[in-house]
C-alpha cells in the first residue's frame, strides 16, 4: 500500500498514523521486527531522520520497543493493541458521522443507510 503523504500536516505524524494502521490491521503482528529506519524511509520516500522521529514517538507511546543492536519490535501487549484498534475505529466512525451530517443527513437516516449497506454486504 502506498504511503499517501500530504504537505498539510507534519510528515512524521502521518508516518506514525500509517505504522499504527499497519499494526492494527495485521501487517505487523505483536512481537514482529520492524524493517530498519532506512528501509521504511526508502519505502515511504521520506528522509530517514523523519522516519526516526516517527518511530521514536511510537516507542515513547509504548507501541514499539528497541532491542539493543537488533532493531525495533511491535509490542506484545494485546490490551494496548486492542485499545489502539478501538480508538482508531471510533475516530473513523466519528469522521464518517461528521461528514454525513455535513451532507445534511440526520442520525436516523445515517443509521438506516448503514443497515441497508450491511444487508447488501451479506
Amino acid at each position: 500500500m502506498p504511503w499517501d503523504l500530504d504537505n498539510d500536516r507534519p510528515i512524521y505524524l502521518q508516518l506514525m498514523e500509517r505504522i499504527r494502521q499497519d499494526i492494527v490491521s495485521g501487517v505487523y503482528k505483536p512481537g514482529d521486527k520492524l524493517p530498519s529506519v532506512r528501509e521504511l524511509a526508502l519505502d515511504a520516500a521520506v528522509n530517514p531522520n523523519t522516519m526516526q522521529k516517527a518511530l521514536s514517538e511510537l516507542e515513547r507511546d509504548g507501541l514499539v520497543y528497541s532491542k539493543r543492536t537488533s532493531g525495533r519490535y511491535i509490542t506484545e501487549d494485546e490490551t494496548m493493541l486492542k485499545q489502539l484498534k478501538d480508538e482508531l475505529a471510533l475516530t473513523h466512525i466519528r469522521q464518517f458521522f461528521d461528514q454525513m451530517k455535513q451532507l445534511g443527513f440526520e442520525e436516523k437516516e445515517i443509521l438506516s443507510m448503514i443497515q441497508e449497506a450491511l444487508k447488501e454486504e451479506t
